[in-house]
């Protein structure tokens, strides 16, 4: 009990972390009734970490080796919660039961497997439902890429120059990048030769583990939406015209609306013809509020879609602009008012800005990432239309190339169908035929 602390205590510092730019919440204890139902008789701490969960922190987890608490409540707070990731540690101890038993330890050897199981099966579930999304958009890459990985491994049964030549060209051709790709390849040489590898079979499997290490890098991914707590979020959207910018916002607006968020929709692209028609179509489909525009100006019709985001109290605020790239000057000055606008009306920025881009573009797409990069501050890519390519090594390039992470990935046509960007499930997607 005197480890204990109060809910209200532990809730606090996790806010305190999370407004300090933390990005990972760990509860570390000898055993997890530290947080638990010792605190209060009603509180147990499945319900802690769901409180936890909920706020805006990517990452939460939760380490202990004497899982004394951990019940159904908790079980459904990890299938429920994508960002809990719990960390059960069996002790050395626990090699023989007799010992556990001694040590008056409540779980024995075969308890802590059957907990192993329970919580392997969470994940299992989770996976079966969330990665068919993944596994149908990413077949077309899977199919070519992995087909000609896989010739590779059959052509040369050793590693030699040849072999590494070949295989540039193939990461060359799924579009990660001329750069990305002789850097990985570098990367691979060395692991090579300090681990004596010989054999290309051996390397298929490392291939797979150092592109997922490339794009995670020594970073926490994040590709949530982080809410503001001062007011409604707001997103704005660039990107050049027929990448799919407008029917990524409806496609976003719905999945928000389904997580019973309050959505306005803003028609600032009064530049391309049919824009704002199919901005009220997609509002008509997904029953959200769509503010659109009196005049040419997309600056007035933004400053008065969030003066009434402001008064009604909306969760989030999607905005269309338009994408004329080939006119920087102007597209610069255009986004630098929008902005403006933002500040004024809602004393401060955007909370984030999304740069959509068509997957089947390829290395155009990135180039057109490095030219809105120049123009505004870029906080994520959209990368849509993934399904429809054969080059779904752009996700690796984009990241590797600019440091930008992916934010939603577009895996099919479907209103359901755009996903946010999760690298296990994509690595997954793309080598499960390996």
């Amino acid at each position: 009990r005197e480890r204990s602390r109060a809910k209200e205590d532990i809730l606090k510092e996790v806010d305190e972390l999370i407004k300090d730019g933390y990005k990972e919440v760990t509860l570390l204890g000898q055993n997890v009734n530290a947080y638990g139902k010792d605190l209060y008789e009603d509180y147990s701490l499945g319900e802690l970490l769901e409180d936890i969960a909920k706020k805006d922190i990517p990452r939460v987890r939760f380490m202990t080796s004497h899982p004394w608490d951990f019940n159904d409540k908790m079980v459904e707070v990890i299938a429920k919660y994508p960002n809990v990731m719990p960390s059960v540690h069996l002790p050395v101890q626990s090699g023989s039961s007799r010992i556990l038993k001694l040590m008056g330890r409540r779980y024995t050897r075969e308890g802590y497997l059957e907990l192993f199981d329970k919580i392997k099966n969470v994940f299992k579930g989770n996976k079966e439902e969330t990665v068919l999304n993944y596994d149908k958009g990413l077949k077309k890459t899977r199919e070519e890429f992995i087909s000609e990985l896989s010739n590779l491994s059959k052509k040369y049964k050793f590693i030699n120059e040849d072999y590494f030549e070949e295989l540039e060209n193939i990461l060359i051709m799924a579009d990660i990048g001329v750069s990305t790709v002789m850097n990985f390849v570098d990367l691979l040489k060395k692991r090579v030769k300090k681990e004596n590898i010989e054999d290309t079979n051996v390397l298929k499997e490392i291939i797979v583990d150092e592109l997922f290490i490339m794009y995670v890098g020594n970073d926490i991914i994040d590709s949530k939406i982080h809410f503001n707590s001062d007011g409604p979020t707001i997103i704005l959207f660039v990107g050049v015209n027929g990448v799919g910018k407008t029917t990524t916002i409806g496609k976003i607006a719905n999945k928000y609306k389904n997580l019973n968020k309050k959505v306005l929709l803003i028609a600032g692209d009064t530049f391309r013809a049919g824009a704002i028609e199919q901005l009220v179509e997609w509002g008509k489909r997904t029953d959200t509020k769509v503010i659109t525009p009196v005049s040419t100006d997309p600056s007035s019709v933004i400053y008065d879609g969030l003066d009434i985001a402001k008064k009604e109290n909306y969760d989030l605020v999607l905005i269309d602009t338009a994408g004329r790239l080939q006119n920087k000057t102007n597209l610069m000055q255009e986004l630098s008012k929008i902005n403006k606008v933002i500040e004024k009306v809602m004393g401060r920025g955007c909370d984030e800005t999304l740069l959509v881009i068509d997957a089947t573009t390829g290395q155009n797409g990135v180039n057109q990432a490095k030219a809105f990069k120049e123009i505004t501050n870029i906080t994520g890519i959209v990368l849509t239309k993934l399904d429809g390519t054969a080059k779904g090594g752009i996700v690796l390039g984009i990241k590797e190339e600019l440091g930008i992470p992916v934010k939603f990935v577009g895996l099919g046509e479907g209103i359901n169908d755009l996903e946010p960007f999760d690298i296990e499930k994509y690595i997954y997607g793309l080598f499960k035929d390996l």
